[in-house]
């Protein structure tokens, strides 16, 4: 089955369109292995949008889609407002792209790598090599060969190319592999800098926190299906929360609590206790805690409550759901 196409009109495409991809049951197959499962994909213009899943999980295989490197078997989807594949030079004129990890030749600079790539593109782009090597903290090394760059600096080489273009779009295929803490911290503060700019950048990960500490929105994929997606802070908003409680007498503590109604506490130990709330729980309810424990006569020290990180949330939703 051929990928949908729908009558773009009379301009060819709307490129006016608050999003940057979307999709609409896009399925990728190869042989009995279904690798993208009909999936719908929003990613709003100008954020940090994280596609976010395990290792063969289908992450790489939908960004090749996009990109037109291989072909989807049925669906529909656009970049820019363009519809693809009907579109895609236009719109990956404007599309900076990393699959898999940067490739290079080893044997010439990294500003030789730059100057090839840029000779494919509009003369504009020769003009953006230097800019882009600062960018992206290369410019003391770009004269050196590519042979000697490590991992870190292949992947910044690699968001180097991106910016030839000037892209509206970045689509960086797991951009955090390889790096160490310092090169990770970096990485999200260009990816930020972007966003700041009105570009948007979709990333794949599976590295849970550092998509939660860069990106604005998610989507979460399993098996090639997109099982949850939007605001990581609308998400999270669903998921249960824990008030970490340090007292004198933890307890005494569990036992007024659970005569007052509250929920058992799902850890207690020497210097207090840690109860789950329910989603959605007012923050009120931490003052109530307090007041109960305080007129039980028990002395509070500290009373943190503690929304779900994206880690743990991922984890209660793929196990509701009964995925891997």
């Amino acid at each position: 089955m051929s990928v949908t196409e729908v009558d773009p009109g009379p301009k060819g495409a709307a490129h006016g369109s608050d999003l940057a991809v979307e999709t609409h049951n896009l399925t990728k197959r190869f042989g009995a292995s279904v690798a993208v499962d009909g999936v719908d994909l929003l990613v709003p213009r100008g954020c940090a949008f994280g596609y976010l899943g395990p290792n063969g999980a289908g992450k790489t295989t939908l960004i090749r889609v996009l990109l037109g490197l291989t072909r989807a078997d049925a669906g529909s989807m656009s970049l820019l407002g363009y519809e693809v594949p009907r579109h895609r030079d236009v719109a990956l004129a404007r599309v900076g792209a990393i699959v898999d990890e940067p490739r290079f030749h080893a044997h010439l600079t990294g500003r030789e790598n730059l100057e090839l790539m840029a000779a494919a593109r509009e003369p504009a782009a020769r003009e953006r090599i230097g800019p882009a090597l600062e960018r992206v903290g290369m410019s003391a090394r770009a004269n050196d060969r590519v042979a000697k760059y490590s991992m870190g600096m292949r992947q910044r080489l690699g968001v180097a190319s991106c910016l030839l273009g000037d892209p509206q779009l970045l689509i960086l295929d797991e951009p955090m592999n390889g790096l160490d803490p310092g090169g990770m911290h970096d990485m999200r503060e260009m990816i930020r800098s972007f966003v700041a700019e009105g570009r948007t950048v979709v990333l794949s990960s599976h590295l849970l926190d550092e998509v939660e500490r860069t990106c604005d929105a998610v989507a979460i994929v399993d098996r090639g299906r997109v099982i949850r997606q939007g605001p990581i802070n609308e998400l999270l908003s669903g998921a249960n929360m824990e008030v970490q409680i340090e007292c004198s007498t933890p307890d005494v503590a569990r036992q007024i609590l659970a005569s007052s109604g509250f929920a058992e506490p799902v850890e207690v130990g020497a210097d207090g206790l840690t109860i789950s709330l329910a989603a959605g729980s007012d923050r009120s309810i931490v003052a109530e805690l307090n007041r109960v424990l305080v007129d039980g006569g028990v002395s509070v020290y500290r009373l943190q409550l503690n929304q779900a990180s994206l880690e743990s949330w991922f984890l209660e939703v793929t196990t509701r759901l009964g995925a891997s």
